[in-house]
């Protein structure tokens, strides 16, 4: 079903009008409420769980299924390289030629 116009310009609206309030609460709040040592930590672990939890299902997932080995292959690669912090167009090349060339050798 394809929304109506209203409906898509007020939901558009809405959004950005949420994002604006997200953004601005940060540096009018952050003086007025400070989380403790416990709670930083914890926040801190969940960012990485859930951006480990995005990577994890953009690499090993297509189209409701497994992706095959090619594109966690050129993940591994990206990953071991931004690990020994290689330049950042050495590892977008890096991961895409590893998985071009295994798609190329019949890898799926």
């Amino acid at each position: 079903m394809t929304p109506s116009t209203p409906a898509l310009v007020t939901g558009i609206l809405v959004l950005g009008a949420g994002t604006y309030a997200l953004r601005v609460a940060g540096p009018l709040l952050g003086e007025r409420l400070s989380p403790s040592p416990a709670a930083r930590r914890l926040l801190e672990r969940a960012a990485v769980v859930l951006l480990t939890a995005l990577t994890a299902l953009a690499a090993l997932t297509q189209d409701g299924g497994l992706a095959g080995a090619a594109r966690p292959a050129g993940v591994l690669v990206a990953g071991v390289l931004a690990w020994r912090r290689a330049p950042f167009l050495v590892i977008v090349l890096s991961a895409a030629a590893t998985t071009a060339a295994l798609r190329l050798l019949g890898t799926p």
